[in-house]
């Protein structure tokens, strides 16, 4: 990162600290986690992403991955090798499921949404983060090879080994509330979000483009659509809840 993008940073988004848009996930997690929950995360891997590290703040950690690393994941209390569809682990024994840039990879949402369903306690819940598909980055993203994006991420410090093909099959709130309905969630929120411009701090002429993009989207929520984040909470229905997919609380 060169001086100039360092003085952006200062200048521009004082306080915004590296993957704050992780940091964000955790405190909405933090928020509805209790000391005895049994905590499921979704596409756990290898454990590179710090934030989401909950060990000990939950009576039992568990992670599910297809990566094998998954296993040796320091932050996991127990890690198996799953399919995100084939969760091994019996019905209703988790009180929260988190998914942190996962969804995105996912080939068939519904039916790892009904998983997460089948998993969770009553009026348990399952919180993910995912890129929102309207925003410049999912859409370069689905026009553009894969080497491209370990290319990318490989400029922005990220292995290529933990760059994954995307399919963005769950990654507007139209298709979130679509999924819930259809999996029987009820949907407890829906935020997008538009932070520092991340993925364009390579250069200070990139970084600008940015950041009048971020100022942009912010000006109103009917620019809402076009914010990177799209941070979603649905809840596992009690017997005498609302109907699925009811009503969600859309912040932006």
């Amino acid at each position: 990162m060169s001086r100039l993008v360092g003085w952006l940073d200062r200048r521009f988004y004082p306080g915004v600290q590296r993957n704050w848009d992780d940091l964000l996930f955790r405190q909405r997690i933090l928020d509805r986690l209790q000391p005895g929950d049994s905590l499921l995360d979704l596409g756990a891997g290898a454990g590179i992403v710090e934030q989401m590290n909950f060990k000990g703040l939950a009576a039992r950690v568990c992670g599910v991955d297809l990566d094998p690393r998954v296993v040796d994941n320091p932050m996991l209390d127990e890690g198996r090798v799953a399919d995100a569809g084939g969760i091994p682990h019996e019905d209703a024994c988790f009180d929260l499921v988190f998914a942190d840039n996962v969804l995105e990879h996912i080939a068939e949402p519904a039916a790892v949404l009904a998983e997460m369903k089948r998993v969770l306690k009553p009026g348990g819940r399952f919180l993910f983060k995912t890129p929102n598909r309207a925003h410049y980055m999912p859409s370069i993203a689905r026009f553009t090879p894969h080497r491209f994006h370990q290319f990318v991420n490989r400029i922005r410090g990220r292995a290529e080994v933990d760059t994954f093909p995307t399919l963005y099959r769950c990654n507007s709130r139209g298709d979130a509330m679509r999924l819930a309905a259809a999996t029987g969630f009820a949907v407890a929120a829906i935020d997008r979000i538009e932070g520092r411009p991340e993925y364009l701090r390579m250069t200070w002429p990139t970084y600008l483009a940015g950041m009048l993009y971020e100022r942009l989207v912010n000006l109103h929520r009917a620019f809402a659509p076009f914010r990177i984040l799209l941070v979603v909470e649905l809840e596992k229905p009690r017997e005498t809840q609302r109907r699925p997919g009811g009503a969600a609380a859309d912040r932006g």
